[in-house]
């Protein structure tokens, strides 16, 4: 293998890159831009061997693919447009939280009779002897939704790509339905659409995604282990809180506050020591273990976030060597 660098592909602009940002800032590593938006290339701060190439978000699913990335923050709903199969190509690593959209088929309010696919394959067998002409589906979804109307027993229709606002297709005459994405469906409302009641192709969200045909260096896989690692971390503090109290047999207590809640996680990562107890819990176990350690005998009890929690494995990146072949 070469001594490749881990190459980051993220969104080069609007809120899915401020989001991303975040995302690695939480864990520690801030993506570095120098010189600007003009600028294409950076890197993330602290970790040796790291480039970031800045891309639109369906460029990046196709570069995953390619392998010419190793991993990138895009949307579902692009990997799944773009990779027929997309567990041959990539792995879905984790879901970020924000980006949240669903494709939908939606169809002209008027069509008050056309409710659910079902409704629709009706429709669309009827209409070239009505109409002269097969159900017309504007989308950019062009592979998802030759998937989905296949699931549903529908063939008689005809794509009619969109490079423009989707919405608007039925409106302009272009098309009788659309298949678009939506995060809250104001658009539609807008232009006089309805989804239909069964009519939601795809849940989607921002995903950090990683390349299975990339170059994995040994390098490579270096930067991606320490990168995971401050993830994983970040993520298992995020719910977690510490608790600290004082007493006089603090041993048994911690243990007896470790029985008392196992099945809530809570945990005595440094062991039950005396004088001192400290505890890792849920937040919402915090008000009852605090109160119990009261009625126990404790006269403080402090509770504090924590930024991480590194533990001694990593399933993270155990799982993408796994994917790998390693």
């Amino acid at each position: 293998m070469s001594k490749t660098p881990l190459i980051i592909a993220i969104p080069s602009k609007g809120r899915l890159q401020e989001n991303t940002n975040a995302f690695f800032a939480r864990a520690g590593l801030d993506v570095a831009r120098p010189g600007g938006a003009r600028n294409y290339r950076g890197h993330l701060k602290g970790i040796d061997n790291v480039e970031i190439a800045f891309l639109s978000a369906s460029e990046i699913a196709k570069e995953l693919k390619a392998g010419s990335v190793h991993l990138g923050v895009t949307g579902e709903d692009l990997i799944r447009e773009h990779l027929a199969t997309p567990e041959s190509y990539v792995d879905l690593l984790i879901k970020l939280g924000f980006g949240h959209a669903n494709v939908v088929i939606a169809v002209p309010k008027a069509w008050i009779d056309v409710r659910n696919m079902e409704d629709l394959g009706d429709v669309a067998m009827d209409m070239p002897a009505r109409y002269g002409h097969r159900l017309r589906v504007a989308t950019k979804y062009i592979n998802l939704t030759r998937a989905f109307f296949a699931s549903h027993g529908i063939i008689d229709y005809k794509i009619v790509e969109s490079l423009g606002a989707t919405e608007g297709a039925p409106a302009a005459g272009s098309a009788d339905i659309i298949v678009d994405i939506t995060s809250t469906g104001s658009t539609l409302e807008a232009n006089n659409l309805k989804i239909l009641d069964d009519g939601v192709m795809l849940r989607s969200e921002a995903n950090l995604v990683a390349s299975l045909t990339a170059d994995w260096s040994e390098e490579a896989k270096s930067a991606l282990g320490e990168i995971l690692d401050r993830i994983q971390a970040e993520e298992a503090a995020r719910s977690v809180r510490e608790i600290t109290a004082a007493h006089h047999d603090a041993a048994a207590i911690s243990q007896q506050i470790c029985d008392e809640f196992e099945a809530a996680g809570v945990t005595a990562p440094y062991g039950h020591n005396d004088h001192i107890l400290r505890l890792h819990a849920p937040q919402k176990s915090v008000y009852a273990i605090a109160r119990r350690l009261r009625e126990l005998g404790s006269v403080s009890v402090s509770v504090g976030r924590l930024d991480y929690v590194f533990e001694a494995s990593n399933p993270l990146f155990d799982h993408m060597l796994e994917r790998l072949g390693q």
